[in-house]
């Protein structure tokens, strides 16, 4: 029983070599790669058109299916991205400012292959080098887009150091539903050069890929060109919540509540972050925490509890995105007496204050007021005198 196990698999063994061996040897003799690989740039920023044509030696085969494996190297993941397709043509998207490397492998799977799927051992690869155009180390930096409240686009930029002056950086843009490149509709000034783009409305579509390229010009030469490639889902920062409530519940705890921000965010999309801080009677911070969820808080008589919240759109609605700022903070109570106290103090001593300045002027204008009068009083007595005098001598003379 044993032996006839044993030779049952080596039948198998030797079965799966020879269909093994029967591929190796199709797969280097009669699977060509493809020919004539072309990349077309149809001036998309960076969206290129892949073409080649299958290998002459397989034009008149009938009995295999053709696939063909496409390869190219994704400088914005830096890996290879693999396609398998039956087509001839692919599209996909290169930062115009690296090199760009394709290649292409023949697939057959068929009778003319006992079933199994053969890969060309060659395969036909085209590389491009990058346009060396521009000035070097003008490139813009930081390039950041942030889609405010799903409401409006701001895509910002910084000045390299090594920048001429009086430059002129210039933005385009394309994505599938445009025929062409446009240039920014709104550009961002600051300190009298751009520095961004906005974006209004829905001129740019989510989930869609778009195409950036940030150029110039300056006196001493063109800008190096910098080419970004985005999906604004990926980049929306919420608005800040504006309404945020604590109350006391009979079990001796806060619910904490709050209304989604304003814009155009759905809610459901929304994960948030609570800090909470708490301030003991002699007025110092006790502890702060972050929670992704806090809708209860123990209250105590001694302590005051305030509490700030922030959103970011979740991971099941887009990849990444940016945090809102945070919301003012609210707590409870809403004054403590010691604090009241303290601003009762400070208020007493603003009217005691204002009060003593004001005896203090009041007393210096009765001063001013009895001398004006004394002075006056000598004034009358002084011209009284002269007068008397004058007329004894008018008597006295002949």
């Amino acid at each position: 029983m044993t032996g006839n196990v044993w030779l049952s698999i080596r039948a198998t063994l030797m079965l799966f070599l020879l269909n093994w061996s029967q591929c190796i040897q199709y797969n280097g003799l009669t699977v060509d790669p493809p020919e004539n690989l072309t990349i077309l740039d149809p001036g998309h920023l960076g969206s290129l058109q892949i073409h080649w044509s299958p290998p002459a030696s397989l034009l008149n085969m009938k009995d295999c299916h053709k696939r063909f494996q496409l390869e190219y190297f994704n400088t914005y993941e830096d890996q290879w991205t693999i396609i398998r397709t039956s087509k001839r043509t692919y599209s996909a998207q290169f930062d115009l400012g690296k090199q760009v490397q394709v290649r292409v492998y023949t697939l057959l799977k068929g009778s003319c292959t006992n079933g199994s799927e053969v890969k060309s051992a060659r395969y036909t690869e085209l590389i491009k080098e990058p346009t060396s155009t521009g000035l070097v180390g003008t490139a813009v930096q930081d390039f950041v887009c942030v889609f405010h409240r799903m409401e409006y686009v701001e895509c910002k930029w910084e000045r390299d150091p090594k920048q001429p002056a009086n430059s002129l950086p210039t933005l385009y843009f394309w994505h599938n539903e445009l025929e062409q490149t446009e240039e920014c509709p709104k550009y961002i000034i600051s300190n009298g050069i751009r520095s961004g783009c906005t974006f209004t409305g829905k001129s740019l579509p989510d989930f869609t890929d778009i195409n950036f390229c940030v150029n110039g010009s300056s006196p001493e030469g063109p800008m190096k060109p910098s080419f970004i490639t985005l999906q604004i889902q990926n980049h929306v920062k919420p608005a800040a919540t504006q309404i945020l409530q604590l109350q006391a519940r009979p079990d001796t705890q806060l619910e904490l509540s709050w209304e989604s921000p304003a814009g155009k965010v759905p809610k459901n999309c929304l994960e948030w972050e609570v800090e909470h801080s708490e301030e003991g009677p002699d007025g110092n911070h006790l502890s702060v925490r972050l929670a992704m969820k806090l809708t209860l808080l123990s209250i105590s008589d001694k302590s005051r509890i305030c509490v700030r919240v922030r959103s970011k759109m979740h991971k099941y609605c887009a990849n990444e995105g940016f945090w809102s700022d945070w919301s003012v903070w609210t707590c409870y109570p809403e004054k403590v007496s010691g604090a009241k106290q303290g601003w009762d103090v400070i208020a007493l001593c603003t009217y005691v204050t204002v009060a003593i300045i004001t005896v203090l002027l009041l007393s210096l204008c009765v001063w001013a007021l009895l001398r004006v009068s004394r002075l006056v009083t000598k004034l009358d007595s002084l011209s009284v005198s002269l007068f008397a005098s004058k007329s004894i001598v008018s008597v006295v003379e002949p």
